[in-house]
């Protein structure tokens, strides 16, 4: 089933970008960069229109962000001392009354005015300048991420301690007017961007009003009012929308990530932050991206995952930040780093998953990142400077990989080295090459069980090649065969060749990547998934304890059992679908009108209750029904609580769906 597309005139793009006509001679116009309508309003109808995900952002897969600020300073705990060290007790209050005073006569506005501690040192967030004798050196920063392999990086411009680390002129607590007296976010934006990547700015500052400082005394000004998130409502969400609009106007970001809570901000001043952005975005002529966990929606934002991502493949496309460290998220004495190949083997296996990563790192209060740090940063650099070409500008294959090794799963899953076992596939966006990715040295066979002779015909690859120890060098491995089993192919030898944290097979075809089957391992999850509507995003509901006959709706994903399913097997590539609040099972009941009501009854073993996954590629499915030939399709209704309906096979993302393990 198709919905209506915008349509727009050659003029009326011109007139928005300032061309005029004369003697009805179009001047030149420039190649239009930005996708999607031309203008948005304030309404999800409009912003939902933008795309989430242009193809820059999918091409990038790895960005680099960095929580540096006021709360750098004390070094201690984490990145919420701020919050933490007003609560009696814990280990920040005792800390801060060891080392500086009692929160109620040594505030935390004192790190950023300045004021000495107890032991009499002069302490206060002012990083300097390397040519002002100091240690900081944003172009040295942006070196250092454009060798660790970034394609987009940029700041915590404000994290929950309501700190702006730019310019602004409607928050005096801000970087130019105190501390350091520099515009951080602006020495950074033209240092990254000098180096060729996108800018990315990130924003925590939702929380700032809604919770984060729920310990801090009242305060008595309205300047420190405005610090401690302690405004009237009306007034902090129009702060919080004030800084948003300072941050797009004043330095253009090609990515805008914000953290929780913006739930508890007004939706009307949501729209009007992503209106505002996708309508300036027009007039730069350029794709922009933003980024949530919650308070917006993957129709035109795309969803991040905090330290994870999913256990499969997911559409639409998905992000994740992650941090170098597991005990903080800014620079602590004594932090902890995770090793080179859990960050690496995690940023592979998020790729291959249909999602970027975005990697936090956490330098010293004074501009200093330290050596650990830059270690892992430029050990993915070096691999991705060698085995580049199997993960920029790649896309996911019908399966992610195989292997024992389970990363992902959700949001706060540790990141994991793979083992020689494991291997994770990604695919040239023309479908002609297929990267087998092996998180290990495999020895003297290389064995992929998911290309074994009942799920694809090989019959058409035209050469297998490793990737070589060097950037475009390639090592031919012309000794394969193929049986139930797998695709078995001989390595050079049974020691690695040469070192790396991982090693690559690229396999080319004549013509497309052949379909690869469902049936084995590493294809359909045996136990409980969902199933989501590719145009939507809404996944496939029940509705709960309902009767026999009662249509299956469409709803938003919030783990209830009744928008779980489990995919039976009945042979021959049917099967049946069953729900796992009310075990019943989806049905067409033989309406073969399209339109027609998807329904739900018991299991009684007819067509009418046999379902087949014609696969798409890039994790999508058709689920044709046995006895109309119909698909489901989700209508292009992307109202919560519609109902899934049924239409003849096409090639319309309505009537695709992605499978996903719970």
């Amino acid at each position: 089933m198709s919905t209506p597309s915008f349509q727009f005139s050659r003029r009326r793009l011109l007139a928005a970008a300032g061309l005029a006509t004369a003697a009805g001679v179009l001047k030149a116009a420039p190649a239009w960069a930005t996708a999607g309508p031309q203008s948005y309003t304030a309404s999800w109808s409009s912003v939902d229109q933008h795309p989430p995900a242009p193809e820059w952002f999918q091409d990038a897969k790895f960005g680099i962000y960095f929580h540096w600020g006021v709360f750098s300073v004390p070094a201690f705990g984490n990145e919420w001392y701020p919050r933490n060290m007003y609560i009696s007790g814990s280990n920040e209050n005792n800390h801060h009354k060891s080392v500086f005073g009692d929160p109620s006569v040594w505030p935390y506005h004192n790190f950023i005015n300045g004021a000495r501690d107890k032991a009499g040192n002069w302490v206060q967030f002012a990083p300097k300048l390397t040519s002002a004798g100091g240690a900081f050196d944003p172009n040295e920063w942006a070196q250092l991420f454009a060798d660790a392999g970034a394609k987009f990086a940029g700041p915590v411009a404000e994290h929950h301690d309501g700190y702006s680390m730019w310019n602004s002129s409607v928050n005096e607590w801000n970087s130019v007017a105190t501390g350091p007296k520099l515009d951080l976010l602006r020495l950074h934006a033209d240092a990254i961007r000098a180096k060729g990547l996108k800018l990315l700015v990130s924003l925590h500052h939702a929380y700032n009003f809604t919770g984060y400082y729920d310990h801090v005394p009242s305060q008595s000004s309205t300047s420190l009012k405005k610090l401690y998130g302690q405004l009237d409502r009306t007034s902090e969400n129009q702060l919080w929308y004030n800084k948003l609009k300072e941050v797009v106007d004043g330095y253009q970001p090609d990515i805008i990530w914000e953290d929780f809570n913006l739930t508890q901000v007004d939706e009307a001043q949501r729209l009007n932050f992503l209106s505002y952005y996708y309508n300036r975005a027009v007039a730069w002529n350029k794709d922009v991206v933003a980024t949530y966990k919650d308070g917006y929606n993957n129709r035109g934002e795309v969803f991040d995952y905090e330290r994870g991502g999913p256990a499969g493949l997911q559409t639409p496309y998905w992000l994740t930040d992650d941090s170098i460290s597991s005990s903080s998220w800014c620079y602590t004495v004594g932090i902890g780093y995770y090793s080179l190949n859990a960050m690496l083997h995690s940023l592979i296996d998020r790729v291959s998953k249909n999602g970027n990563m975005l990697l936090n790192i956490a330098p010293m209060a004074d501009g200093t990142i330290p050596s650990g740090q830059r270690s892992v940063l430029l050990g993915i650099g070096d691999y991705l400077k060698r085995f580049g070409e199997s993960i920029y500008a790649t896309r996911a294959w019908t399966a992610y990989g195989e292997g024992p090794t389970q990363m992902g799963g959700g949001s706060f899953t540790t990141p994991r080295a793979g083992t020689s076992s494991d291997i994770r596939f990604t695919r040239s966006k023309d479908n002609t090459v297929l990267y087998a990715t092996v998180l290990g040295w495999p020895g003297g066979t290389l064995n992929i069980t998911t290309l074994n002779s009942n799920r694809i015909n090989l019959g058409n690859l035209a050469s297998v090649q490793l990737l070589g120890s060097s950037a475009g060098s390639y090592v031919n491995l012309p000794t394969r065969t193929q049986d139930s089993s797998g695709l078995h192919i001989s390595m050079p030898s049974s020691s690695a060749p040469f070192s790396a944290p991982a090693y690559v097979v690229k396999l080319t075809f004549s013509g497309q990547i052949p379909a690869l089957g469902s049936g084995g391992g590493g294809g359909i999850p045996t136990g409980w998934v969902r199933i989501a509507n590719v145009t939507t995003g809404l996944v496939l509901d029940s509705g709960g304890n309902v009767a026999s006959g009662s249509v299956l709706k469409q709803w938003n994903y919030d783990g209830s059992t009744n928008l779980q399913w489990q995919l039976v097997s009945l042979g021959s590539g049917w099967y049946r679908i069953v729900n796992r609040t009310n075990g019943m099972v989806a049905d067409s009941w033989g309406n073969t009108a399209n339109g027609a009501s998807c329904l739900q009854a018991a299991w009684n073993g007819g067509n009418n209750q046999q379902w087949k996954l014609n696969d798409m590629g890039n994790g999508r499915y058709q689920i044709v029904n046995r006895g109309t030939g119909t698909a489901l399709d989700g209508g292009g209704n992307t109202t919560v609580g519609s109902t899934t309906v049924l239409w003849t096979p096409n090639s319309n993302t309505n009537n695709q769906y992605t499978i996903t393990a719970v």
